[in-house]
């Protein structure tokens, strides 16, 4: 028990690197979408992401927008374990991870001439922050704790120091080209330039133990970067009231260099003398073969290692309706095939199916200068018990905004927006939680709160 808890101890440093924004791809960029959703078959400005075919219809010149949002995250984890009460007093106790972002920005442009339209926009197009979680995981936390428990030392004997923290960014600069091929019928293509950004730090340091000193130190400091492109194709039909509109994105095979400035996983000289003590025979095979083991699970991560986090490919469906000159209205589905985008470690390869995205919204003009939206949006990520880890982990989720324009002069537009996502939290249950060989559960929970402003322009 002692060794292959020693084992997942030091080798759990090996699932540090995912990623730290979840699975779903942004979509979020224009003030509009958070304060309406449904999208996909608009002829405005922030059609050069949502409906690059619909530019077709939109206005004639130049246009631009620029646009801010602020968001807010918390991702929990409530852990239940019987080691847990002499840690932290409790047998259940939460994990709080802290998610945020600065300021974040998107621009957009557009110009059209008659039968066709150039566009391109600049954004931050999948994940765009930052967590940390400052007393660390369970995964981390417990195992540590329950391997020195098992070698009789209590985790008031110790002092334990633990935290993880991640960056991911994948900045977006997108060309479109625009041309209406009939009366009622438009279609674009288009190519996204992808720069992935991100890092991984974190430790779990368990020292100041009496007799022994230093006992386990873990230490990660990993930096990986890597460039993707993405072609797209959107079509728009157009007649009256009534458009519909489809998108489709290819996969984006992002595949990460890393540039690793630190990767340790050590125990302290007292402590394997210890191990070698209770066992003179085996003791010296089992450091060995520990590292061996160690050497190859941490592999992936050492300098100049490469890790997938490809963008899935992305099909869209769109139907907008305008009731009155005043009300308009919309529905749209979004599929991201994650099940065919390569994840690190193959994790697409554990969930039931791909995201889907159903999203309603609705837009009314209280007058010539004031408008007025609300929106939902349903996300299902098809999950299992088995694709969620500690580090990286989804939940299904229902989001709702609401917001407003005004149009300061005949062009110029400011708009403004807040959303907020409710997420189902996700259980999972183990009767050997963590490989210690005892029942214990996690409950994963998240929060999402995003505020907004923008302004477009029109020439």
């Amino acid at each position: 028990m002692k060794k292959n808890l020693l084992f997942s101890v030091l080798l759990a440093l090996a699932v540090l690197g995912v990623r730290a924004g979840g699975i779903m791809t942004n979509t979020n960029y224009h003030i509009a979408f958070d304060r309406m959703f449904a999208r996909g078959a608009t002829f405005d400005i922030d059609a050069v992401f949502s409906n690059p075919a619909g530019l077709a219809w939109g206005y004639e010149g130049w246009q631009m927008s620029l646009n801010f949002q602020k968001p807010w995250q918390n991702r929990d984890i409530e852990s239940t374990f019987p080691l847990l009460q002499p840690m932290y007093g409790s047998q259940t106790y939460k994990f709080e991870g802290k998610a945020s972002a600065p300021i974040v920005p998107a621009l957009f442009a557009s110009y059209k001439k008659d039968r066709w339209a150039v566009s391109t926009m600049i954004g931050i197009v999948g994940s765009g922050g930052f967590v940390k979680y400052d007393e660390g995981v369970p995964m981390f936390n417990v195992m540590v704790g329950s391997m020195l428990n098992q070698m009789n030392i209590a985790p008031d004997q110790y002092q334990l120091s633990s935290q993880m923290k991640g960056k991911q960014y994948i900045y977006g600069g997108q060309v479109n080209f625009t041309y209406r091929l009939t009366d009622f019928l438009s279609a674009a293509v288009g190519v996204r330039a992808n720069y992935y950004d991100g890092y991984y730090r974190g430790h779990v340091v368990a020292d100041q133990h009496p007799l022994l000193g230093d006992l386990v130190s873990l230490q990660l400091d990993v930096d990986q970067r890597a460039w993707g492109f993405t072609p797209l194709v959107s079509i728009d039909y157009h007649q009256g009231p009534l458009t519909v509109a489809a998108r489709y994105e290819w996969r984006t095979k992002i595949n990460t260099t890393n540039t690793t400035n630190m990767l340790e996983a050590n125990m302290g000289q007292a402590l394997q003398q210890a191990i070698i003590a209770s066992d003179p025979v085996a003791g010296p095979a089992t450091l060995q073969a520990i590292g061996q083991a160690l050497g190859a699970k941490t592999a992936p991560y050492v300098d100049g290692a490469e890790t997938r986090y490809d963008m899935p490919s992305l099909l869209t469906f769109a139907v907008g309706y305008e009731f009155t000159p005043r009300l308009r209205g919309a529905l749209e589905y979004h599929f991201y095939d994650d099940k065919h985008a390569q994840m690190a470690n193959n994790r697409q390869e554990q969930l039931e199916h791909g995201t889907h995205e159903f999203l309603a919204g609705l837009e009314y003009d209280i007058n010539d200068k004031f408008t007025i939206s609300c929106g939902g949006q349903r996300t299902d990520y098809g999950l299992s018990d088995d694709f969620q880890t500690n580090t990286s982990f989804a939940c299904d989720s229902y989001s709702l905004g609401l917001g407003g324009a005004v149009n300061l002069t005949d062009k110029l537009r400011l708009n403004v927006s807040y959303f907020c996502s409710l997420y189902s939290d996700y259980s999972v249950e183990s009767s050997n939680y963590l490989g210690t060989g005892v029942a214990g559960k996690d409950v994963y929970s998240r929060t999402n709160h995003v505020i907004g402003v923008g302004i477009d322009y029109k020439f």
